[in-house]
């Protein structure tokens, strides 16, 4: 499984000043909260956990202040539950006067199995600027210590550096200033008996909570961007819980007002200190901006964001007539990569058909709102792409669909082909099915993001048991092994798994795994 990094320094961007001043005017207030440290650990083996890693009590938090820590001392703090923000802690000395300064080092955890891992020892194709972690230099005691950088975490480990042999120093009051779009305090969770999947959606929720902030981010820890494909499913989640709409008309502005001169919409946008398009762009995100669009405008219609990014919807489907043959055939370009999962190990060709037809049902009816007249050519298009998936990508003898040159048979396959209803009911159900029966248990899938996918195209082909098993054996197995908040890869074959070669750097609270929210709330409760 690997990722190749898009470089495109030639291309220019649009910077429309009117969607930047409407995406301001959706800018939230964040609300922010004081998060006390909860107890003292240590890091123990537990072969129940993620990467055979847990923690145990050893002291109360009020036992800290007591602790005199010099050479080599160490302490993990442990704050209870995900946070995302400022930490702060109280220092002062006790013994002679400082002849030295106090140096120390802190490291933030969102598991525990990321103290596994140094720094110094990580050498993986992402940026270990990333890892987080803190050296310090104190000159003067007492202090109270606030970090300007903002974290997300919920374990601190505190490692003194030196002190000196006169005197040692005391820390207190850890606390964390948390920040969110959205405030829990008055949310009213569904009613859903059964208490396994209630914890998942406890933990679902935990999710999109701490990565609403500024905008809808993908990751707290990282990469703090705002990614289209995160953005859709985070917003699907978030009509069925905080519902702030608001927090998406900001992030469907951002992309739509700093598109390429040519009409395309970058992958993913940085947001801080400025608004800044990257130049990565992908073939099915492109797509989803129409999905985000649509989604949005069947939730609560907007007439004014649809007048304005219609045409910027419309726009990426010109754009992508250059992957789409005049028989509905969908060609797959290297250099506008298919993303659908991080892994590489399948075929991909008949997910693009597939997504293509989902974003083109979807900017049909986008049309019939704003009264297109080009909507019989759209569906004159859609009804090749179909008749093509039909009649060249469906193995009538297996009744599955096939991808590729070799007819590879996969689950992505399946599972968009069910998405995009190009087939009637009964036959999805025959072929989720066999899917079932086929290829799972699933093998060489690599995130929660396609993970939900499979999931909603079971409960679209009407087979909740199944689908509800795999919630829970996913999901449900991110809770068992610790997660408070879910993660950016999961391999249930292979809980180690990182895409980046250490979890040092994986992202343990990450926007697109949040939605069983989502899917308990539309399917079961």
């Amino acid at each position: 499984m690997a990722f190749k990094f898009q470089v495109h320094s030639d291309i220019e961007f649009n910077h429309n000043r009117d969607f930047l001043e409407k995406a301001d005017k959706y800018k939230p207030k964040l609300h922010q909260q004081i998060v006390n440290g909860k107890r003292l650990v240590k890091v123990i083996k537990d072969s129940a956990k993620l990467e055979n890693t847990g923690v145990k009590k050893v002291a109360d938090i009020s036992n800290l202040k007591n602790m005199g820590m010099t050479r080599d001392d160490k302490i993990v703090i442990d704050f209870g539950q995900h946070c995302v923000g400022q930490f702060s802690i109280h220092i002062e000395h006790q013994g002679s006067p400082m002849d030295a300064p106090l140096a120390f080092k802190i490291k933030f955890a969102e598991m525990p199995n990321e103290f596994n891992y140094k720094s110094e020892d990580y050498h993986g194709w992402l940026s270990k600027s990333w890892i987080q972690e803190e050296m310090i230099h104190v000159d003067k005691l007492p202090v109270d210590l606030k970090l300007p950088r903002r974290y997300s975490f919920r374990y601190v480990e505190i490692s003194v550096i030196d002190t000196s042999p006169k005197w040692k120093a005391y820390f207190s009051k850890p606390q964390v200033l948390t920040q969110s779009a959205v405030d829990t305090e008055n949310f009213k969770q569904p009613q859903i008996q059964d208490l396994e999947l209630k914890k998942i959606y406890q933990v679902g929720l935990n999710t999109l909570h701490d990565c609403m902030q500024d905008v809808f981010e993908d990751g707290p820890k990282r990469d703090r961007r705002l990614w289209l494909g995160d953005l859709r499913l985070q917003a699907l989640a978030n009509y069925a819980s905080f519902d702030n709409t608001d927090l998406v008309k900001r992030c469907l502005y951002l992309f739509g007002a700093m598109t390429t001169k040519d009409g395309r919409i970058s992958a993913n946008v940085f947001t801080n200190p400025d608004y800044v398009p990257d130049d990565t762009f992908m073939y099915d995100y492109s797509l989803f901006f129409i999905s985000t669009l649509y989604d949005l405008e069947k939730h609560e219609y907007d007439a004014e964001i649809l007048q304005d990014l219609y045409p910027i919807a419309k726009m990426q489907w010109k754009y992508m007539q250059r992957f789409i043959k005049p028989n509905g055939e969908v060609i797959p370009d290297e250099d506008y990569v298919t993303f659908v999962d991080w892994s590489t190990e399948f075929d991909k060709t008949t997910s693009a058909q597939a997504i293509t037809i989902y974003a083109l049902k979807q900017l049909i009816e986008l049309a019939q709102m704003i009264g297109d007249s080009d909507k019989s050519e759209l569906e004159e298009q859609l009804s090749k792409l179909t008749e093509y998936a039909k009649n060249n990508l469906f193995d009538s003898n297996k009744q599955l669909f096939v991808s590729g040159k070799d007819k590879e048979i996969n689950i992505a396959s399946q599972v968009w082909m069910v998405l995009a209803h190009v087939m009637d009911d009964e036959t999805n159900n025959k072929i989720m099915t066999k899917t079932v029966k086929k290829l799972f248990p699933i093998k060489g899938i690599a995130t929660p993001y396609m993970y939900h996918h499979v999931d909603q195209a079971l409960f679209e082909a009407g087979m909740q048991d199944e689908a509800i098993d795999l919630m829970k054996s996913y999901w449900g197995k991110m809770v068992n092994l610790g997660a408070d908040t879910y993660w950016e890869a999961f391999e249930p074959e292979n809980p180690d798994y990182s895409p980046y070669g250490s979890p040092i750097v994986n992202s343990f609270c990450h926007a697109w795994s949040c939605t069983p929210i989502w899917l308990l709330k539309k399917f079961v409760a």
